[in-house]
């Protein structure tokens, strides 16, 4: 059986969910704010990584103080094992961000164990390939208006023309406690949203508006840092329009499905065989004949450009880097955590210049 590994020391000693009443943490990093708040009484935000972290950082500025759980390269998100200071973290939080999906699973755990009460932001559910959503994302200025669900709102291709566009609410988006329904693994959906800027910037807009309900009096600054951010993420869609323009219709291959989002919005087609992605997704062994048709793409010389994980592998993902190496065909890798020193827009604008680059060689 094909395992994800981890590209780099895996984090050890890290107590499973279950036994977190009575352990200490062996070996993983105790998640620590990332910025202690300089104002009396901040919000406290948990995040299930620093992905997320960042995000909220930048929206909450100094009025908030927040933990992100899996913070380095060195660590699995879809497999790591939460630690009894993740616990007391979550414990004290007012809201968690969670990608939800299946991909942070541990945070279920953790809500449970803690009794924690705070809202929870499951961003799987503002994707426009969330199952039932329709492509939708969030109305969050109707949830305000009326306590009902809404309607969601059409959504054709994942184009990046928002004018009008309704982000339709969707049941369960600020549970409470375990009650939550983005957590379990949902066939067919690629968890990876994070590499979907439009998706951030729902998130962006809903992060202020549960930031305003806990401190109203700043809720100026709240809309400001996110109206900022937003016309950041504005800017990584002209990027992507500019590679569309250029390269419209170029076949990719990605080893999982990490970077399918961004391929998609630059307009270019993947072409990865689906059993290839979800063999590695699930960490079993590509069959053989996937392996060989996978290999064969690579061979016909229409793919333009493989994107890997950065963070995770195995022999089959090293035996398509290695073809399409030896075939001249460009590599890039794109990571699931935020690399040190960087923002969310920095990050995905580098990701963004990368990936236009090499589809220029």
């Amino acid at each position: 059986m094909t395992t994800r590994r981890l590209l780099g020391p895996a984090a050890l000693g890290a107590v499973s969910v279950l036994a977190l009443a009575g352990c200490a943490s062996g070996g993983a990093p105790a998640a620590t704010p990332a910025a202690e708040s300089t104002v009396a009484d901040p919000i406290i935000v948990v995040t299930s990584t620093n992905v997320y972290g960042q995000i909220a950082q930048e929206i909450g500025g100094e009025f908030v103080e927040v933990t992100s759980i899996v913070t380095s390269g060195t660590q699995d998100p879809h497999s790591y094992e939460a630690s009894a200071q993740d616990q007391l973290t979550v414990a004290d939080a007012d809201i968690v961000v969670e990608n939800g999906g299946g991909y942070d699973s541990f945070i279920d755990g953790l809500l449970e164990a803690s009794g924690s009460d705070a809202h929870v932001i499951t961003v799987a559910e503002f994707s426009h390939d969330w199952p039932g959503e329709e492509g939708a994302a969030h109305d969050h200025a109707e949830e305000e208006a009326t306590a009902e669900p809404e309607a969601t709102a059409e959504a054709d291709d994942h184009d990046h023309d928002h004018e009008g566009e309704e982000h339709a609410e969707g049941e369960e988006h600020a549970a409470e406690g375990d009650d939550h329904s983005g957590h379990d693994h949902v066939e067919g959906f690629n968890e990876h949203v994070w590499y979907d800027p439009h998706t951030m910037e729902y998130l962006a807009e809903a992060l202020a508006e549960e930031f305003a309900e806990l401190r109203p009096e700043d809720a100026d600054a709240f809309e400001a840092n996110a109206a900022a951010f937003i016309e950041g993420i504005a800017g990584l869609e002209d990027s992507l329009a500019e590679i569309d323009a250029a390269h419209a219709g170029d076949a990719v291959f990605v080893t999982e499905p990490i970077p399918v989002y961004l391929a998609t919005a630059a307009g270019l087609e993947n072409v990865t065989p689906e059993a290839f992605s979800e063999a590695v997704e699930e960490g079993q062994d590509v069959p053989p004949a996937t392996l060989l048709e996978a290999m064969n793409l690579l061979a016909d010389g229409d793919v333009r450009v493989v994107i890997a994980n950065a963070q995770t592998g195995g022999a089959e993902t090293t035996q398509i880097i290695s073809d399409a190496e030896g075939q001249g065909i460009p590599v890039i890798e794109f990571s699931e955590t935020l690399p040190e020193g960087q923002t969310y827009l920095s990050w995905m604008q580098e990701n963004i210049t990368a990936l236009a680059d090499a589809l220029s060689e």
